[in-house]
């Protein structure tokens, strides 16, 4: 009988980086400890995923607005406590530079080096108007069910 790998999905639905880097060091622990892990990012934590610069793409009136409100990449999410008008993440950043901890980016190059599959959720994509241009390279694309192929056959399954 062949011995299958151990599964684990995240749902990233938070897009605040307290949140997201919890769920990359699940993700990255999981997959040193030799799991198939997904991360299926949707709603807010799909701006985790999002590039720091602005990529010129065409889009409407609306879209447009969630793009200026919405923030560009993991540099820019604020906390889920404690944010103080940002200053907040400035300090758990510079606590965790102290103690040499990976930064979000850094935690989500791991996971691209580790082969965690990284999914962008189309449905939120559309709801919002982010396109493919204006996200990180390396992502997969797929709704609720390509998430569900992953997960039914996960024992780990987390909503973060």
């Amino acid at each position: 009988m062949e011995n299958q790998k151990q599964k684990t999905t995240i749902v990233l639905f938070s897009g605040e980086m307290d949140k997201a880097i919890a769920a990359f060091i699940i993700a990255n622990g999981a997959a040193a400890y030799d799991h198939e892990v997904t991360i299926f990012f949707t709603f807010w934590g799909l701006n985790t995923m999002r590039k720091d610069e602005v990529v010129k793409v065409k889009k409407g009136f609306l879209e447009k607005a969630f793009g200026w409100m919405m923030p560009r990449g993991p540099k820019k999410l604020g906390l889920s406590k404690m944010n103080f008008m940002g200053m907040g993440p400035k300090m758990i950043q510079h606590v965790m530079k102290k103690h040499n901890a990976l930064t979000l980016p850094q935690l989500i190059e791991l996971a691209q080096e580790q082969g965690v599959k990284l999914v962008a959720c189309t449905m939120t994509m559309d709801l919002l108007g982010l396109q493919q241009e204006e996200l990180i390279d390396g992502l997969e694309y797929a709704g609720v069910a390509g998430y569900l192929g992953d997960a039914t056959d996960a024992k780990v399954n987390l909503f973060i």
